[in-house]
């Protein structure tokens, strides 16, 4: 298995940190208006109540959220109804909350981005892994709810 030093929040980091670079070195045409500012704050909310609730039910059933570790159960109820990565599409949605706020069209590039990384480096691996563990069980929640929406 291959060895992952960054974790999916520390790539968060770095969307976020590409999002206030090209805000201020890279910015492209801008697109600044209240109404962005609000619909950026309305999904950065969005994704930090997704990234809140996944974790709390991570932990009431006793497995561990850091990716590829201490898998004891299958979560499956509350927002895993909805989504199978609540916690990537919440840390999606933080980004694109970010770059909608900051007005910056590059910034916009930043969660399309991130959401090709994780879906290669976590939740591909993720899933094969949650196959071979739970055989039955994750290939039937797989056929109920999508991957991300």
């Amino acid at each position: 298995m291959v060895k992952r030093i960054i974790f999916p929040p520390i790539w968060l980091l770095f969307g976020l940190i590409a999002i206030f670079a090209c805000n201020e070195y890279y910015p492209g045409p801008r697109f600044t208006s209240l109404a962005w500012q609000m619909a950026g704050g309305v999904l950065i909310v969005i994704g930090l109540v997704l990234l809140v609730a996944a974790n709390g039910l991570f932990t009431r059933a006793g497995t561990d959220v850091i990716p590829f570790r201490n898998v004891s159960s299958l979560v499956t109820g509350g927002v895993y109804n909805y989504t199978r990565n609540p916690m990537y599409l919440g840390m999606f949605a933080v980004l694109l909350g970010c770059a909608l706020t900051v007005g910056a069209t590059w910034a916009l590039l930043v969660p399309p981005i991130f959401a090709v990384i994780i879906e290669i480096r976590f939740i591909r691996p993720e899933e094969a892994m949650l196959r071979g563990i739970f055989p039955e069980d994750y290939p039937a929640y797989c056929e109920r709810v999508r991957r991300w929406l």
